[in-house]
């Protein structure tokens, strides 16, 4: 068998359903493999970019290895975006990259590139393969680093020659379960006696509470302390719940700043949240000022990085969660029973056409399950800030590493990962002009999923963001407006061109999610309101005083 033979194998035995990339030379001995393994789709994107976002969402939203796969030279470097997001984001990839013949490196071949390099800094582990021998235990090795401990990307890259060499038959490992980092029973045992010795507290949420929303819910509950949300973790915990005091950070709400900045509470518990700048309003000292603080993460990395953390727990957030339960139990604590859910934030003078009353009328007429991926533009502000969170899981923010039309892929990630879930990406024109070309790839896959597109003809962060730090925008920021929905038609995906509030409706919006494929809502609008962004106003305005 051929030593890619083996790879494909290796893949597909440990339930790799889907493979993102596109087929070049360098690769083709891998993609002509799977012409024998239907177990294994691959989406054919177009751009390798892309197909990292949309490898990104599905190991997100399916728990399994995202893989994606890409020719050596551009199509690798064209993949690094992906994976240093992936990396900030910990989650388990495996980036594939092809490389010349071996007896040919430094002769100057057909797309030639050291990407072993390249992705070190951005992955957990990079390796290029010299002896066809050790291909399938590099992979076996790559792998199992991406999926244990702390999850992260992996990289590896395989010349032509490895890859077509013969080889005997091997036995196919199958891929690790990740062993749970347990937190130390006596650190629980003291920040349970810390926690409950403070009068007051607030619970400062990070994404890693995704899989664990009951538990922050029982714990928020036994000590009744307000629930403060990073915009990475907008769309775990339901606004309606009475602890919910909304999110703190970049484009925050006044109650859960009034909190930080002037709330008495004595204690701060920090859960999965890493503390970065956009998560702490551009690294507000007040948030931990004058309070015990605990953060649990199973990332040593993120404690005492600009905070002192008076105890901090290394651990899974679930395991680190359910033990702290039991202490505060064996303290006498008890989850109590929570008043009427609160009433869900409405806005008054919908009548107005912006961005704020788009957004939140699109929310209205859609499912209440729906799952909104959201790209990089003025827009995030508004949805951060305005758009409610009905259910669970339901919004896939990116402001962590902030990389324009990620949101296009990601959406195509999470259908595949969860196909009954409504998926409404809302992007923007600049976003769209980088990636919005993988609409097609949603086509070809015969994705139901929304493209909301916000064309106002200009990037409109950077304008905004100009006009505050210097009171004026360059007019290259602006461009000529470009027609989506005629695009749209080109490609025959449907789409609606919204141009005043009377043109978005229920009818509308229930038309676009019932189509077989992709759908465009292109909204048409230049609002000049500055977004919410919250602090970040001040601190951009600050600058060059």
């Amino acid at each position: 068998m051929k030593a890619v033979r083996a790879v494909v194998d290796y893949l597909k035995d440990n339930g790799v359903e889907y493979i993102f990339g596109i087929p070049a030379g360098s690769v083709n001995a891998f993609f002509d493999e799977l012409y024998e393994t239907p177990e294994i789709t691959p989406i054919v994107t177009k751009h390798e970019g892309a197909a990292a976002y949309m490898a990104a969402a599905y190991a997100k939203y399916a728990g399994q290895l995202g893989v994606c796969i890409a020719s050596s030279g551009p199509g690798g470097t064209n993949l690094v975006t992906g994976a240093a997001n992936a990396m900030r984001e910990h989650l388990p990839m495996l980036f594939i990259t092809g490389a010349v013949p071996v007896n040919t490196v430094g002769l100057n071949a057909s797309q030639e590139l050291d990407a072993e390099p390249l992705f070190r800094s951005v992955t957990k582990y990079s390796v290029t393969i010299t002896d066809a021998k050790d291909l399938l235990p590099e992979f076996v090795k790559a792998t199992e680093l991406a999926l244990s401990g702390i999850p992260g990307p992996v990289h590896i890259a395989m010349p032509i020659d490895i890859q077509l060499q013969e080889m005997e038959n091997v036995d196919i490992p199958e891929f690790i379960v990740r062993e749970p980092i347990v937190p130390d029973h006596d650190t629980l045992k003291t920040a349970a006696k810390e926690l409950v010795n403070r009068k007051d507290g607030y619970i400062f949420v990070g994404q890693g509470i995704r899989n664990s929303v009951e538990l922050v819910l029982e714990v928020a509950e036994m000590l009744e302390w307000p629930i403060i949300t990073t915009p990475q973790a907008k769309g775990y915990i339901q606004d309606n719940h009475p602890l919910v005091a909304g999110v703190f950070g970049f484009a925050g709400h006044d109650e859960a700043s009034v909190l930080i900045n002037e709330g008495d509470g004595q204690a701060l518990l920090v859960i999965g949240s890493s503390l970065g700048e956009t998560a702490t309003n551009n690294w507000n000292e007040n948030l931990t000022k004058n309070r015990f603080t605990v953060q649990m993460d199973y990332d040593q990395s993120v404690f005492h990085r600009k905070y002192g953390i008076d105890i901090p727990v290394l651990g899974d957030v679930n395991l680190s969660l359910q033990a702290l339960i039991v202490e505060l139990k064996a303290l006498g604590l008890s989850r109590r029973s929570m008043p009427t859910a609160k009433k869900q934030n409405e806005i008054e003078n919908l009548e107005e056409y912006n961005t704020k009353n788009v957004l939140t009328q699109i929310q209205k007429f859609a499912p209440a399950s729906t799952r909104y991926t959201i790209d990089i533009g003025e827009f995030m502000a508004y949805v951060v800030h305005h758009m409610n969170v009905l259910d669970t899981d339901t919004f896939n923010i990116n402001v962590h590493f902030g990389a324009m039309g990620s949101g296009i892929g990601s959406a195509i990630g999470s259908k595949l990962a969860e196909p009954e879930r409504p998926v409404i990406c809302i992007t923007g024109d600049g976003s769209f002009f980088m990636h919005g070309m993988e609409i097609l790839t949603a086509k070809e896959q015969q994705l139901p999923i929304v493209f909301v597109i916000m064309n106002n003809a200009r990037l409109g962060m950077v304008y905004h963001g100009h006009s505050l730090q210097y009171k004026r925008s360059h007019p290259s920021f602006a461009q000529e407006p470009i027609n989506i929905s005629a695009m749209a038609a080109a490609m025959q995906i449907p789409s609606v061109r919204v141009e005043s509030m009377e043109d978005l409706s229920q009818d509308v919006i229930e038309s676009l999610m019932a189509a077989k494929g992709p759908s465009i809502l292109e909204i048409v609008l230049v609002d000049e309101t500055i977004p919410p962004m919250g602090d970040r106003v001040k601190f951009l305005s600050s600058f060059g005083k």
